[in-house]
């Protein structure tokens, strides 16, 4: 990589952080900051720059061009809301930031809820207002605690948390109607309370992959113990120990990923570092609210934490480039904690031009300046917060202390600091805490919203309808009147019980729920058709720790779509939410398939099985629904992710291709099946061919198989490249393109052959049935897989 001029653009205590870092990357070669402050203007390699306003993007763009900068990173919001990224891309410079269509995700707290309303991301429930009437009205008819939110830009102050009802009408006329916050006022977001606490988590994104830097909180409030007005924030300590490594790969799983991934499919794909603040509440975490840039001061608070090897210059780099996934991003073990020192008067109106002075600092504390300017060869205040101390320790308690030293250090009238940062992360619970009134609820358990689904699902539920129900749902079983279905003569009910397995992570990595439904079931009928049995009725289960609706409802309609494809009614279900057992709103499901045969064509039929008989192998659709332990860890020990263009198919990423669903068979073997065509079938399911076919046989018989019978679909042959595995392990693993096994008579292979080929299906012959000697399985010519 060439040495880079970079131009930072802002003059707070994030972009004096930021240059303090990037100046010590040796691939940088000078730093341009616009305007800076009294901070930056003492780093190596970094130049103040007045002549240009930070505000004008065309003389900005003719300044870069002038100094031949490399890289453009903005600071703050404004700029990017402002669309400055465009201009950079115009000129070709690139922008370590996103597009005026990304920014809205900032620009607009309207914008952003119903993003997240779009795409199943857990936030808190709101509604949006223009009307300062219908605004008013609303308040007055509910009765919950509410926060209000200016829907735009107001510098981190724009969000007022009432406490009476009152207190909620008079900040909605401060905002709306007495324009506190300008046009950011003009349309406000009414959102639930949501209790809980707190926590910021920053991501680099190159519009695909991300990386997240560890969780940090922030003190928004002016006063200790969380009192007084909101500000841009008053300190931070990082990492924060509210926030375990599950409770963090799940909040990457259903909410930082999910969030790229939707604004990518929207068409504005994020490049930069996304800020995603969430409220730890007694569900899981709910995002507040996204910024478009980092935080401030959780940038102070983080870039303490990485590593002398972590390149923050190469980070943004890639991030422009499309290339995040290949560098490495370390985090010391360590703990930071920022205090901020702000003006007297702060966040209202306060004085500029204080003089100030500064003594040295010890060794793991930085001084970051925000509101400084040097006028005159002095240093004075020129911002509402003017300066913090940033101090890195083994512990989090030794950072505190080493942070204050920090304050210590700093020197000018009637400043003021919070004597509290990381107060909570001490705070111990009393030993007799307040009683509360307890609800279902308030364990995790939302019977409205169980209700709410059951209402949505009903109509659904209804179209898998046929002779013996009426597939109405309501209750948590049904009942099959088999006389109805056309069963004179007493037949053999036959049950099948299954789930999906742990493709289900893949799915909720991906945010795609209706095929994993189609798998519940096709691995359940396709159970009863090899035993002859026609598919009666299928009852689930989706167990969650947090109902989400949206992801239940498409769960259900994968499931309806493989009861409609394999004739069966979905007859009852039970939706349980368990709180505690999973994450957020990871979910699992399980299901039971019952069956009818009449007892002349109940199967296998090893009787009739003999020497000579032929095996024939029906096409998979994919991996189906077995396997995906092993797939994961071949995608994880891999250079690619779930959302990576698929190697095999790279028209598709590579977790909607692997959530191609099981085929179901159903519908055409059955018609081979009434004509007494078929000896015996196998489901190609866990343990692969050598495991499930010889459940058909007799003991005495064994099947030949020659795998080079058929052409190994691409997606099985990149796995077993891509793991190294060997073909036999390959073969137990996988059904390496063969979901269902038939034996059948010589002499009636093409009849078989044609009818499943009208039907839709890819037929092989793919082997024969031998006196056994060993193995009830043997696989021929193994080394056309390799």
């Amino acid at each position: 990589m060439k040495t880079l001029r970079i131009l930072v653009i802002g003059n707070g205590g994030r972009e004096h952080a930021l240059a303090w870092r990037l100046s010590q990357s040796r691939r940088v070669q000078s730093i341009h900051v616009v305007p800076g402050n009294g901070g930056t203007a003492g780093l190596p390699k970094v130049t103040n720059v007045s002549e240009v306003k930070a505000d004008d993007y065309s003389a900005l763009v003719e300044y870069a061009r002038k100094q031949r900068i490399d890289l453009v990173v903005p600071g703050p919001e404004a700029p990017l809301v402002d669309g400055i990224e465009g201009f950079f891309r115009d000129a070709g410079i690139p922008c370590f930031g996103p597009s005026q269509q990304a920014a809205r995700m900032e620009g607009s707290k309207a914008f952003s809820k119903d993003f997240m309303k779009r795409h199943n991301i857990p936030t808190a429930e709101y509604r949006n207002f223009t009307d300062y009437d219908a605004a008013r009205e609303y308040i007055n008819r509910i009765s919950h605690d509410v926060v209000i939110k200016a829907s735009g830009l107001a510098a981190g102050k724009g969000v007022i948390i009432p406490k009476s009802k009152q207190e909620q009408l008079d900040a909605l006329e401060s905002i709306m109607v007495e324009k506190e916050f300008g046009r950011a006022g003009q349309e406000v977001v009414i959102e639930e309370f949501l209790d809980g606490e707190e926590l910021s988590i920053l991501s680099f994104s190159d519009g695909e992959c991300i990386a997240s830097l560890p969780p940090a909180q922030d003190h928004k409030r002016i006063y200790d113990n969380d009192k007084g007005p909101n500000t841009g924030g008053m300190g931070c300590y990082a990492p924060t120990r509210i926030a375990t490594e599950e409770m963090l790969t799940g909040i990457h799983q259903t909410i930082l990923q999910p969030t790229i991934d939707g604004m990518q499919d929207e068409g504005f794909p994020f490049v930069g570092i996304l800020f995603t603040g969430l409220m730890m509440t007694k569900t899981g975490p709910k995002v507040l609210e996204y910024n478009v840039r980092s935080g401030d001061p959780e940038t102070q608070t983080l870039l303490p934490l990485l590593s002398p090897d972590t390149d923050l210059a190469m980070i943004m780099v890639a991030c422009t480039e499309g290339w995040l996934d290949a560098v490495k991003i370390s985090i010391e073990p360590r703990f930071c904690v920022t205090v901020v020192v702000a003006a007297d008067g702060y966040p209202g109106s306060y004085q500029k031009g204080t003089e100030m002075t500064l003594d040295p600092t010890f060794e793991g504390t930085i001084l970051f300046h925000a509101g400084t300017s040097i006028i005159d060869g002095k240093l004075k205040t020129s911002g509402g917060r003017v300066i913090a101390a940033s101090a890195t320790a083994d512990n989090l308690e030794e950072a505190v202390k080493a942070a204050y030293k920090g304050i210590d250090s700093i020197h000018f009238e009637k400043m003021h600091y919070r004597k509290d940062i990381a107060h909570r992360a001490f705070a111990k619970p009393t030993n007799k805490q307040e009683a509360e009134a307890l609800t279902y609820a308030s364990a995790g358990v939302s019977i409205e919203a169980g209700n709410s689904l059951v209402d949505q699902i009903k109509s659904l539920v209804r179209s898998t309808k046929r002779p013996g129900t009426d597939a109405e749902i309501g209750g948590f079983g049904g009942t099959f009147d088999l006389e109805a279905a056309g069963y004179n003569n007493p037949p053999i009910l036959i049950g099948a019980i299954d789930g999906i397995g742990t493709k289900l992570m893949i799915a909720q990595a991906m945010n795609k729920h209706d095929t994993v439904g189609i798998d519940l079931v096709a691995m359940n009928v396709n159970d009863l058709i090899v035993q002859g049995a026609q598919s009666l009725f299928f009852l689930d289960c989706y167990s969650c720790g947090k109902l989400s609706i949206p992801n239940a409802t498409n769960f259900i309609k994968g499931v309806v779509e493989g009861c409609k494809q394999a004739n069966c009614a979905l007859l009852g279900g039970e939706t349980a939410e368990m709180p505690g057992l999973f994450s957020g709103t990871d979910y699992d499901g399980v299901g039971a398939a019952i069956g009818a045969v009449n007892r002349e064509s109940l199967l296998p039929n090893k009787q009739s099985m003999n020497e000579g008989d032929i095996l024939l192998g029906l096409a998979s659709n994919g991996i189906h629904s077995n396997g995906f332990s092993l797939v994961r860890k071949i995608i994880d020990r891999s250079k690619f992710s779930y959302h990576s263009p698929a190697p095999w198919s790279p028209e598709t990423s590579i977790g909607f291709s692997l959530l191609t669903p099981t085929r179901i068979y159903v519908k055409p073997l059955l018609q081979i099946i009434s004509k007494n065509l078929v000896k015996g079938m196998a489901h190609i399911t866990g343990g692969g061919l050598v495991e499930n076919i010889p459940r058909m046989l007799p003991k005495h018989l064994a099947a030949n198989v020659d795998v080079s019978a058929w052409d190994l679909p691409p997606v099985f042959r990149w796995l077993k490249n891509e793991g190294n595995i060997g073909s036999v392990e390959f073969a137990r693993a996988f059904n390496t393109g063969v979901g269902m096994v038939l034996v059948v008579e010589r002499e009636n292979v093409e009849l078989v052959r044609s009818e499943l080929e009208e039907l839709g299906e890819k037929v092989f012959r793919v082997g024969t049935l031998v006196r056994r000697e060993g193995e009830g399985c043997i696989l021929e010519n193994l080394e056309k897989w390799d």
